[in-house]
């Protein structure tokens, strides 16, 4: 992984954990490391969005920014904890987006291309409710799965990246990405299927 300035890994872990306990000169020395970062992430999302879309990568930064900052009673571990909840901030800001556009799912929006986190086309915005209300439901059946779709797809993280932030091998990486993949293309087609079936019956 890329990393700001001279800054090493064990450098980011020792400042993260003095973060945690309430030093804010320890933020201070992090300030680069972590905007750096998650600018990283936010670029190769906001990669496959199609362009002039509403939310820009600067904008996700610093939404994440101030929720990293604001999460004073964080236990940060290490650099790779970072990188797990920074992917998760990301699917939180995104899908709460689209909440608040109050997008109705079925209607009109393009479907979410899970494959290396590529986009067929179009706006993301209905689906990636479908999408976090299918992967809510995959985290009751194996949450590490989850983590996986959130580094690779909200994080843009690649599997060896992903490996080493959840600390498993790169081939359990690649099979926990696509059984996920075809559990929540399972899923998201019995939702589609089910919501034309309810539009069909109400007519």
């Amino acid at each position: 992984m890329q990393r700001a300035g001279q800054i090493g890994d064990a450098d980011v872990s020792a400042l993260l954990r003095a973060w945690s306990e309430g030093d804010r000169s320890a933020l201070e020395r992090l300030i680069p490391f972590v905007y750096h970062e998650l600018h990283c992430l936010a670029r190769r999302y906001m990669r496959t969005e199609r362009p002039g879309h509403s939310l820009q990568a600067t904008a996700l930064v610093n939404e994440a920014y101030m929720r990293l900052v604001d999460y004073q009673r964080m236990q940060w571990q290490d650099r790779a904890h970072f990188f797990a909840v920074s992917a998760q901030l990301m699917r939180r800001i995104l899908v709460e987006r689209a909440r608040r556009h109050n997008v109705k799912r079925g209607r009109g929006v393009q479907h979410v291309s899970l494959d290396e986190a590529v986009v067929i086309g179009g706006d993301r915005t209905g689906d990636l409710v479908a999408l976090d209300d299918a992967m809510n439901a995959l985290a009751r059946l194996d949450a590490r799965k989850v983590q996986v779709v959130e580094m690779r797809f909200f994080g843009g993280l690649s599997v060896e990246e992903t490996a080493e932030v959840l600390k498993v091998s790169s081939i359990t990486v690649m099979r926990d990405w696509s059984t996920a993949k075809a559990w929540l293309y399972r899923e998201l087609a019995k939702e589609t299927t089910d919501g034309l079936r309810s539009m069909e019956a109400s007519r």
